[in-house]
């Protein structure tokens, strides 16, 4: 087995998922500065933004840095299911004495595209990881003749394999108790997606290159159940939600700190494609997923004002509250700190 500590480079084999809306540049380098790997998610940031970002990390000196992006296909808008989403937020609206003529754009989730490989171009990283699959193949070839190594998420065995054959350096198993959105990409069913100590000795058996294991690890034990499975590394996003570096919000830190912490559902709501997040008033009420919200990321529009009034209040309602089934790993503490602790399982 070949460790990501070989593979990337590191101290410790412990991979930071990428999370859009709660963390930036600041998170990434505190775990590359551990030892870990760092990851900056760049589903929601404009080429200049990119640029920035990475320059900034290459002022610091730290380890090698994962870019992450998105490559799903940008939906065709449909006004018929946009005004039955609306219609079916009206009441929200009424109730906190909004305009729903005052609806704008939710927050952009760009896939990749030749704007953001040309910056990749001028300032490459060590490694690019993708969700939702891979990218078109002359996008591919600009991101490896970066000499960036590539990554992406495989939520079944099917999609492993696929990537496998594709010529990836390493494939993240996401197990289904992983937080935020899942990576699936060959089929949307939700039946077909094990835990993660169900897919990952699965993905290990079936491809060529080094699995790492994403979902419901929190601490040290998890980590080395990951590495008796065959686990060349972990990836942890939900315990470093409290650290100082990351920017996750005051009702999402509450929520995570309360007793219903733990109690997550995947849900659609929020912006259109299954993720997994803390159970909120939105979706007790209208049911955690529905087949009538518009189509990722196009959902995100008509929430926004709801969710900016009610975080304006402290309440957590109608944002999406990100977080692993295993919230137990969290802690108001440095980065360094969680990535070392993890990797004391190793």
């Amino acid at each position: 087995m070949t460790s990501i500590t070989d593979l990337f480079g590191l101290s410790l084999p412990v991979v930071q998922a990428p999370m859009a809306g709660v963390q930036g540049a600041s998170l990434a380098l505190a775990v590359a500065q551990a030892g870990g790997l760092g990851s900056l998610p760049a589903a929601t940031l404009t080429p200049d933004a990119l640029r920035r970002d990475l320059a900034a990390i290459r002022e610091r000196s730290a380890g090698p840095i994962n870019v992450n992006f998105f490559c799903h296909a940008p939906p065709e808008p449909d006004a018929e299911r946009e005004a039955a989403w609306r219609a079916l937020l009206a009441p929200y609206y009424a109730e906190f004495g909004l305009d729903p003529a005052a609806v704008v754009a939710g927050p952009a989730r760009t896939p990749f595209n030749h704007e953001l490989a040309d910056v990749l171009a001028e300032l490459p990283p060590a490694i690019v990881s993708f969700h939702f699959g891979l990218p078109a193949p002359d996008l591919l070839e600009r991101v490896r003749a970066t000499g960036a190594k590539v990554l992406s998420s495989a939520t079944t065995l099917d999609e492993a394999r696929w990537l496998d054959a594709q010529g990836v350096d390493a494939i993240i198993a996401q197990g289904l108790e992983a937080g935020g959105h899942r990576g699936h990409f060959l089929s949307d069913d939700l039946d077909a997606q094990a835990g993660t100590f169900a897919l990952l000795p699965q993905i290990v058996r079936a491809v060529r290159v080094p699995v790492i294991a994403a979902g419901g690890i929190a601490d040290a034990a998890g980590v080395a159940a990951a590495r008796a499975l065959g686990a060349a590394g972990v990836q942890v996003g939900t315990a470093y939600l409290l650290c100082p570096e990351a920017t996750t919000s005051a009702v999402h830190r509450q929520a995570l700190t309360a007793d219903a912490g733990g109690d997550t559902a995947l849900t659609n709501l929020f912006t259109g494609r299954p993720a997994r997040g803390i159970h909120n008033r939105l979706m007790r009420e209208l049911g955690a997923m529905r087949d009538d919200v518009p189509a990722f990321p196009l959902a995100a529009g008509a929430l926004a004002p709801l969710r900016g009034k009610a975080e304006a209040m402290g309440r957590g309602d109608f944002s999406p509250l990100w977080a692993g089934q295993n919230t137990t790993g969290c802690r108001a503490v440095p980065a360094a700190e969680i990535t070392r602790d993890l990797a004391r399982g190793w």
